[in-house]
């Protein structure tokens, strides 16, 4: 028995147009399940639809925002009438901004409420809550499914700088384990993964200087992980695929998975 075989499950990958959701999009399809990718830029969800296909497998590109509760109903209507219940779920939707983060120039003081909470939304909000619980219902009453959310390092210790972000994808990790809990008893499992340090379009202004040498936060980062690296996107697909599969691990729920190179195992 292949243990991560995903024929005939239905995966939502929300986020699937960025570099990390795109990769989680790829191996689920890979694995051979039909793949819902759901994001705001059309001309990105239709190219990772083109390459998916391109490799023999079957992807659906559905436009949303993951922060607006209507557009999401819309968006799982479209995936119902089209090819039925998901039964698994992926939360790659997510991201920072100047506003939540803090410098010289900006201290935590003068980080407005405002743009703590739109980071909020976006992070935990749409990046968690609202696709977990319009998802997660439909799943419960199949009596199935695997939840997959996106944390990060800084969820566990609170990384220089990015304040609001931390404190957000904190609250991922809470709400993960909460609602493993509430749904287990109905057969969904619910777990996180801790991605360390994967180079992206968002982040790649901070890690690297205008003529390609990597700065001095880079090379702290490199540092402070034990494999002295970035992570390379693919290598978060296996442990997509292992958390979305009932056979491979349909006694793990409410747990975090670390892909980080050993990054929050370094000290001193």
């Amino acid at each position: 028995m292949n243990l991560f075989d995903l024929k005939n499950e239905i995966a939502v990958v929300i986020g699937g147009t960025g570099a990390l959701g795109g990769v989680a999009a790829e191996a689920l399809a890979g694995a051979g399940a039909k793949v819902v990718i759901i994001g705001r830029n059309a001309e990105r969800g239709q190219q990772r639809v083109a390459s998916i296909q391109k490799n023999g497998g079957q992807a659906l590109f559905v436009a949303a925002d993951a922060s607006d509760k209507a557009s999401l109903e819309n968006a799982r209507d479209t995936i119902l009438k089209t090819w039925g219940t998901p039964s698994i779920l992926v939360n790659a939707a997510g991201g920072n901004s100047p506003e939540g983060t803090v410098s010289k120039d900006h201290p935590v003081e003068d980080i407005r409420a405002e743009d703590w909470t739109s980071l909020f939304k976006m992070n935990l909000v749409g990046g968690a809550l609202l696709p977990c619980q319009i998802f997660g219902k439909l799943m419960c009453r199949q009596g199935k499914g695997s939840i997959i959310n996106f944390a990060s390092v800084s969820a566990h210790i609170p990384l220089s700088r990015v304040v609001a972000y931390s404190a957000s994808k904190a609250g991922v990790l809470s709400l993960t384990r909460f609602l493993a809990r509430e749904w287990a008893p109905c057969g969904v499992r619910v777990n996180s993964i801790t991605p360390g340090f994967f180079p992206a379009m968002q982040n790649r202004s901070l890690l690297f200087n205008e003529d390609g040498t990597p700065t001095d936060r880079t090379r702290s980062i490199w540092e402070h992980t034990a494999m002295k690296r970035f992570g390379k996107p693919e290598e978060l697909g296996g442990v997509i695929v292992f958390l979305a599969s009932q056979a491979a691990s349909s006694f793990v729920t409410g747990t975090d998975i670390r892909v980080d190179g050993g990054f929050l195992s370094q000290t001193i």
